[in-house]
């Protein structure tokens, strides 16, 4: 393809993986991370083969393969089972690198073919098609027994036999055996030493440099003429070590991979390490880049080269640039074993926890400490080592020492800047931490700072962010929290900076989710979103934002996008080595989707297979997943086990003063689990509820609490608390949380007698149940109608709600009146594809275009996810 094609082609994939191909360098972009690049790949592969089907992809001596590229052909070959795909690959199984278990596994069982070596009449009919029908039967048994059955030794002994014009008889045999003997490992090197001097050298350097190579590099570097050159291939080929013809651009090959490895072993050592010394120097020279030239030093002694170090933290850079930590982080090793001079160590090791950060944090830890004992270290990259620093350290389960480190290194930072960065860790680490022992004076110190700072520069705009997320846990007033997370994102507030994290960006956008804002809040995650998919963060990012972004649709009510979104995240989340916390998020979001959809069976699954009730994180965690999973218990009956735990983490956030029902709503949870056996305890776990809610002031926050309150309050009081429940929330975009509390205030009114007003309640809320996707609450608004003598009324817009998320867009768009092309492209489909989900849409709905508009434009608005 050319380049215009490869850009259509490639798509949004197109910056993630040009320098993965091969198709172009890369500016100074942030690297990929490993998931994203791997997901990349099977994107090409995947359109590639669907565009060309049938595909036979062929992959020849692939235990010469590097370990990320096998790493990605397991992960890839394991799931093509429904593409019309054949991967066909040859290996020495005695030969495959050590890290390829996984690739072991997939091509274990009944699947490998293994190749037996030729037979006695194999053999003999390559002899005979060489020589002639006339070659004797013991002759060419004997040739079989020399050669052993190898395909290659029996070739080359084959045209060997012919250029000696041999006719295959018993005399034959002596001459035989000797050329023989001339193909395998000694008597091939026997074979060149016979050869000048100079075309020896030229075929050494050749093997140094790896076939194909350019014959002009490797006269460079065996310091040859051009007719030295010119002479010496004419005998290598005529010696069959070196194959006629050209390669692409005039390079050259070995006849055969397992020559030009019998003469690399062949090499003295100390020549064969003088030989890679000056051919990292020359592919240099000659601008093939430094990653060709890394190869070559990793072969050479340690000498205190700033240049050799210069030159691998280049190519390590080049390799991130591909998403090949990996071998990024072996380059960046052995710079530091060079050694570099001493003011780059500190750079240097700094870049080399950066590699393997997402591959091995403890490492990562091990180099990061390293970098600040060193001296003189400058303030911004300081602030860069401790942040990444205390970044492993909370992903290794070791926030204490996060918050430590931070608060040390804050309290000895001069410059002002460079200590207001590293404040902010601190108070990062200090909010995610479950067990800090003095949260409420890390707020008042929090609040103290924020009051000063304008916003000018990021690093004001964190600490405004945090303390924004602090006053929404606090449960200060709404309106405190929204104007400092306002505040925080004047001036911008990416997602995706390497030294800073996602967490504060994050944190604010749920500011706006808690605070009733959530179209605020899905703006800034889709915004983050967009940001990590289009650097290539297909990892723990993106496993957040949409784990997270899925909670805003929760929160709005919109379960079944809610449950598409929180799956999704958690699928990427699983795929991540030691997420631990991006799982917990995941199954925390989805089973309370799950329970709000009435599916206690499958969230009683999900937790069973996560060990979500016997995990305690040492990480704050939102849900918190001991409530969630006390909501679970509630719903199994379990109410005195639910009661307990609920107490617990009662205990724990009102010693870190976070009293915000909206952010963790333990209280409405424990007074349902109280209800029945200590009603009074109940009530007034309700009413503080209630009474914390309107300090907030959230309106879906209070509707909730009123609502939990009049449930568990008897007698006519439970029905003015329904109603103002119900009007708080029509004042709300909790969706779920209203039809929950129009069917409670239904059945109350049934119960007390008032019919007309109880159906129009439970009419209202089983709508609006259908709508959210809560089904349980739906069958019970239609119980309550049943029991009352009343028939539920066809709901008039229930075919829209079956839609999927993808159909609805698609429809959203098409009734916006946007081409085809034009929803492809934003959909990343084909335009067949889009047909196909339209056609999906009026079967679903029963009608055209026109009609398909007035169903969707007669939605109401919360209740429709866009």
């Amino acid at each position: 393809m050319d380049g215009a094609e490869l850009r259509t082609f490639l798509g949004t994939w197109y910056d993630i993986l040009a320098a993965v191909l091969g198709l172009e360098a890369r500016g100074p972009a942030p690297a990929p991370d490993p998931t994203g690049v791997r997901e990349g790949l099977d994107w090409v592969m995947t359109r590639l083969t669907v565009k060309k089907a049938p595909v036979v992809l062929l992959l020849d001596d692939l235990h010469w393969a590097d370990a990320e590229s096998l790493s990605w052909l397991a992960s890839f070959a394991s799931r093509v089972d429904d593409l019309p795909l054949l991967i066909v690959v040859a290996y020495r199984p005695e030969e495959l690198p050590a890290e390829t278990g996984e690739l072991r596994t997939l091509l274990g069982g009944d699947r490998p073919h293994d190749l037996a070596h030729l037979t006695a009449d194999g053999v003999a009919r390559i002899v005979r098609n060489e020589i002639g029908e006339q070659a004797e039967d013991q002759f060419c048994k004997e040739c079989w027994s020399a050669t052993d059955g190898s395909p290659f030794e029996a070739v080359e002994l084959a045209i060997g036999l012919a250029e000696r014009k041999l006719s295959g008889t018993k005399d034959d045999l002596p001459t035989m055996r000797e050329l023989a003997a001339a193909i395998k490992g000694p008597g091939l090197i026997e074979r060149l030493e016979r050869l000048d001097t100079a075309t020896i050298r030229f075929a050494q350097t050749a093997a140094v440099l790896g076939s194909p190579f350019s014959p002009q590099l490797a006269a460079t570097i065996a310091v040859l003429g051009d007719e030295a050159v010119a002479e010496a291939t004419q005998a290598l080929r005529a010696a069959r070590i070196l194959a006629d013809g050209h390669g692409p651009e005039g390079e050259l090959e070995f006849l055969h991979p397992l020559i030009a490895t019998t003469i690399y072993r062949s090499i003295r050592t100390g020549f064969r390490v003088g030989l890679h010394n000056t051919a990292a120097q020359t592919v240099l020279a000659a601008g093939y880049g430094p990653t060709a030239a890394a190869r070559h030093l990793l072969e050479v002694p340690c000498e205190g080269s700033p240049e050799t170090v210069a030159c691998l933290r280049e190519a390590a850079r080049e390799y991130l640039r591909a998403g090949a930590t990996e071998a990024a982080g072996r380059l960046l090793t052995r710079a530091l074993q060079e050694p570099p001079l001493p003011e780059d160590r500190a750079a240097l090791l700094h870049e080399l926890g950066c590699a393997t950060f997402l591959i091995e944090p403890t490492a990562t830890v091990r180099h990061l400490r390293q970098a600040l004992e060193e001296p003189d270290v400058d303030p911004d990259l300081r602030a860069s080592i401790v942040y990444r620093l205390t970044t492993a350290l909370a992903h290794t389960d070791q926030l204490a020492e996060a918050v430590a480190v931070a608060a040390e290194e804050a309290r000895q930072a001069t410059n002002p800047r460079v200590k207001l960065r590293l404040q902010a860790d601190q108070f990062v680490w200090s909010m995610v931490r479950t067990d800090d022992p003095d949260s409420p004076a890390r707020s008042r110190t929090l609040a103290r700072l924020a009051e000063q700072l304008p916003g000018r520069s990021l690093e004001e705009r964190y600490i405004l962010g945090l303390r924004a997320w602090d006053a929404a846990k606090r449960g200060e007033p709404r309106q405190t929290a929204l104007t400092y997370a306002e505040k925080a994102l004047r001036g911008g507030m990416s997602w995706t900076d390497e030294n800073r994290g996602f967490e504060v960006p994050l944190s604010v956008a749920l500011v706006f989710m808690y605070g009733d804002q959530p179209r605020r809040a899905e703006e800034l995650f889709e915004e983050g979103i967009a940001e990590c998919a289009g650097k290539g963060w297909h990892g723990s990012h993106l496993a957040f934002g949409q784990t997270i972004a899925g909670y805003v649709r929760y929160r709005r009510g919109c379960l079944a996008e809610a449950e598409d979104l929180v799956r999704e995240g958690l699928r990427i989340a699983d795929k991540m080595e030691g997420v631990v916390a991006a799982q917990l998020f995941g199954v925390s979001i989805l089973i309370q989707t799950l329970l709000a959809r009435g599916r206690v069976t499958e969230a009683r699954a999900l937790a069973d297979e996560h060990h979500f009730g016997d995990v305690i994180p040492n990480a704050v965690i939102y849900p918190d997943p001991r409530t969630v999973y006390a909501e679970l218990l509630l719903e199994e009956g379990r109410h005195a086990e639910a009661a307990s735990l609920l107490s617990s983490v009662g205990d724990w956030l009102d010693k870190r003063a976070w009293r915000n029902p909206a952010w963790c709503p333990w209280q409405l949870h424990l007074a349902s689990a109280l209800a029945r056996s200590a009603p009074d305890e109940a009530v007034g776990h309700a009413q503080d509820a209630v009474k914390r809610a309107r300090d907030f002031g959230a309106a879906s926050t209070i509707g909730q609490a009123l609502c939990t309150l009049a449930e568990v309050t008897s007698g006519p009081a439970a029905l003015g608390l329904y109603a103002e429940a119900v009007d708080h929330l029509e004042q709300s975009p909790a969706a779920y949380e209203l039809a929950r509390a129009q069917v409670g205030h239904g059945a109350a009114l049934s119960h007390d007698g008032r019919l007309q007003e109880a159906a129009d309640r439970l009419y209202q809320g089983l709508e609006g149940a259908v709508h959210c996707g809560a089904e349980a609450l739906a069958a019970r608004a239609r119980a309550e109608l049943s029991a009352a003598g009343m028939r539920p009324l066809p709901l008039r817009y229930a075919q829209a709600d079956t839609l999927t998320t993808q159909e609805r867009r698609t429809a959203e768009l098409t009734v916006q009146g946007q081409s085809v092309e034009v929803i492809a492209k934003e959909l990343h489909l084909t335009e067949q594809g889009v047909r196909q989900l339209l056609a999906s849409v009026y079967r679903k709905i029963g009608t055209d275009a026109a009609g398909l508009a007035r169903s969707l434009e007669s939605l109401p608005h919360r209740h429709y996810g866009h």
